[in-house]
């Protein structure tokens, strides 16, 4: 009995114990088949915000049957997409093989999963490499809807040859560029990539990638939201090099008082922290559908993240304090899958957020990564 006792005190508490789950669940990324079961039911029954949500998606540019995919062999996208070669194809290639994958959940019509298909078919047969300097972003972008799609179409439709043929291009062309993560930039780029990498790793049952993309994220979620319980300081990326207070200051936008919420590119703008906020609550979302509760973890840096910033959103004026008492752009659809999580299923009351949520309802899609999510996430006990 001593033995085992001074065994188990030599167990290192933050040893590398594997994140991923012993069974892969599908469709797993982001939505999964309860939560579209009941998307379907609300849908069929005529039921709002579902209703109109669905009725904006299928009139969207994304729900044509006549769409053509225009696939590359190599996306070239500068910062801000400029140059762009191919990067808002990708993107929206990506975007409209999913929006027609939840057309197909819904209506069973099948030429919504061909036309699916087609698309994912088109840029598996042609890409290789993504270049430029936004080049580890558009991946990411991308790879946070491909594979929303395809766990779809593979695992509830079913008929699709060329479906290894994807799992292929997912492994070679899209994980390499994110699955290390980039520790020296705004952190909604990290973010998006361990979303892409999560996702992509569900879809190929690579527990060795969902554990790196949960093991970053873990250290880069408490680096892009503060809570006065991280200290005088916020804490900083593993690797980025930013260690003094100046540099810590600089890199949150000049922003030096800290409180529960502010996010590392609060004062940069508003809409690239909904970009950061939306993408760790679809890897949340991800993980928790795969039997893993990061949810819990990241909570009330989340509930906090969203009142402050709604809170601003709606109206209240910004203090002198903050970003030198303005902000610059808006959250976008970004809210959706965060309010179900916090609100919905952990009952955690938040009224800024509730009001913005409701006020922006149908959230459609940002055209980058975000789609459709009052549709899958609003009021979603799944």
């Amino acid at each position: 009995m001593l033995i085992a006792l001074l065994a188990s005190l030599l167990v290192p508490v933050t040893g590398s114990v594997s994140a991923a789950p012993a069974a892969f669940v599908h469709p797993g990324v982001v939505v999964s088949r309860p939560q579209l079961d009941f998307v379907r039911a609300k849908v069929q029954a005529g039921a709002q915000p579902w209703k109109l949500a669905y009725d904006r998606m299928m009139a969207s540019k994304y729900a044509d049957l006549n769409r053509t995919p225009k696939p590359r062999a190599v996306v070239e996208c500068g910062s801000y997409s400029n140059p762009n070669y191919g990067c808002t194809d990708e993107r929206e290639d990506a975007i409209a093989a999913y929006t027609l994958s939840l057309a197909w959940y819904i209506t069973r019509d099948n030429r919504y999963a061909t036309k699916a298909i087609q698309i994912m078919d088109a840029w598996s047969a042609t890409i290789r490499d993504h270049t430029n300097s936004n080049a580890p972003l558009q991946t990411a972008w991308s790879a946070s809807s491909w594979p929303k799609a395809a766990e779809i179409i593979k695992h509830v439709y079913g008929s699709w040859p060329n479906s290894g043929r994807f799992g292929t291009m997912l492994r070679n062309v899209y994980l390499p560029e994110i699955q290390n993560g980039r520790a020296n930039t705004n952190g909604n780029w990290e973010l998006s990539m361990m979303e892409g990498s999560i996702g992509i790793a569900v879809f190929l049952e690579d527990r060795a990638a969902y554990d790196k993309a949960i093991s970053i994220f873990r250290t880069r979620i408490p680096a892009y939201i503060y809570l006065t319980t991280d200290g005088s300081l916020p804490k900083t990326p593993p690797g980025s090099g930013i260690d003094t207070r100046s540099e810590i200051i600089s890199y949150w936008q000049n922003q030096s008082t800290f409180v529960d919420g502010l996010s590392q590119e609060t004062c940069r703008d508003f809409t690239h922290t909904g970009y950061g906020l939306a993408a760790a609550a679809h890897l949340a979302e991800t993980a928790r559908h795969q039997g893993q509760d990061i949810w819990g973890e990241i909570k009330d840096r989340m509930r906090h993240a969203w009142g402050l910033h709604t809170k601003y959103q709606n109206g209240e004026p910004v203090p002198s304090w903050l970003c030198g008492g303005s902000y610059n752009q808006s959250l976008g659809p970004t809210s959706e899958v965060s309010f179900n999580a916090l609100n919905t299923r952990l009952g955690i009351a938040m009224a800024n957020t509730q009001a913005y949520t409701e006020r922006m309802r149908p959230q459609g899609t940002d055209n980058l990564f975000v789609a459709w999510e009052t549709l899958t996430h609003a009021a979603n006990p799944a």
